[in-house]
């Protein structure tokens, strides 16, 4: 017996020390970063035409100068430059971003030394939304290639339902990913002040947006971001827009995956703290095709929620919570009031 063992143990340290084989094929992991950030009220120093921004002006409310900005913008800044990186040196390929103001205010903020130095660029169509926040993104051109950007408009149906109300569109990228076809779905769906059927009436125009991608291309790969104003298990996601919260309930490759509710309803986790009570409204739901062990594609890995200290408020009754931009009218020199969610891809070649 004592041979046997000591025969194994001798095996292993010499398998530990053996070189590759050459000409063997040897397979290489690949991550992939996508994330999801609502930047809490990005509104650059000036007006902007028909929109409701005053308050975001040096003579507004929040006396909104140029120091704030920048300081904004720097901060933001870190953060998104930060997504991703603990399996993606580059950081995320792709981030969908919400309550940002304009092309200009994003033009400001790649152009903030952390996020020019890793070539990030930004695509966004003005939206209807009266105080003038809209989605957008930002993506490395080294891992995403758009191909095209549309903004799925709410506007006219979302009016008639709410009798004269408006609401963000949503915003479909198609492109490449590191050589991959992906959609992507920015969304940002109405407050809490709104009742759930207003949620659940833009949801049923999103699945209808996922339905028409499918019907083109029933194997393509669909993911939907953004800051959804519900949790993983409320209506909106659940019955309206048709997530499953379980793997065991996937059906079919073009069923929707919402990876979040565990880590809301099991962990205690969330993206923003209300009331003493955390909510996890910034979901990354995708088709269930990216699900599986057949790495030869990607697949998704693991989903978490970045929270580093820095981010998070140390003192008083907020504690714990995201350090936001302002509180209570009192500037804060914060992030946001959300915390970033993000995903990983892989695969092997």
């Amino acid at each position: 017996m004592k041979k046997t063992l000591l025969s194994i143990l001798l095996g292993f340290v010499l398998m530990s020390f053996l070189p590759e084989v050459p000409g063997l094929p040897q397979k290489r992991t690949i991550y992939a970063g996508i994330a999801f950030y609502n930047l809490e009220n990005l509104f650059d120093t000036l007006h902007d035409t028909g929109k409701n921004d005053y308050e975001y002006l040096p003579d507004g409310a929040n006396r909104w100068d140029t120091y704030k900005y920048s300081r904004k913008l720097d901060k933001l800044a870190r953060v998104l430059s930060e997504l991703c990186t603990e399996r993606v040196k580059g950081g995320a390929a792709f981030i969908g971003v919400s309550e940002v103001e304009n092309a200009r205010a994003l033009s400001d903020l790649i152009a903030q030394p952390l996020l020019a130095e890793k070539g990030y660029k930004f695509l966004h169509i003005e939206g209807d939304d009266k105080r003038g926040v809209d989605v957008a993104c930002l993506y490395n051109p080294k891992m995403f290639k758009p191909r095209k950007s549309e903004l799925i408009s709410t506007t006219e149906a979302y009016m008639k339902f709410t009798n004269g109300l408006i609401t963000r569109s949503i915003f479909h990228v198609e492109g490449s990913l590191l050589g991959e076809p992906f959609h992507f779905l920015v969304n940002h769906w109405p407050s809490r002040a709104a009742a759930s059927e207003n949620r659940e009436f833009i949801a049923r125009i999103l699945r209808q947006a996922v339905d028409s991608i499918q019907r083109i291309d029933p194997n393509a790969r669909i993911v939907i971001m953004g800051d959804l104003n519900d949790d993983p298990d409320n209506k909106s996601v659940t019955e309206a827009l048709g997530a499953k919260l379980s793997k065991k309930k996937i059906q079919q490759p073009t069923d929707l995956y919402n990876p979040w509710n565990d880590m809301l309803r099991k962990k205690g986790q969330g993206t923003l703290l209300y009331d003493n009570m955390w909510n996890l409204f910034d979901q990354i739901i995708f088709t269930a095709n990216l699900l599986g062990d057949d790495r030869s594609s990607f697949k998704f890995f693991k989903n978490e929620i970045y929270m580093p200290a820095y981010m998070t408020t140390t003192e008083g009754r907020f504690t714990g919570a995201p350090r936001r931009t302002a509180s209570g009218g009192v500037w804060q020199d914060g992030y946001s009031d959300h915390f970033p969610t993000q995903i990983y891809l892989v695969k092997e070649m």
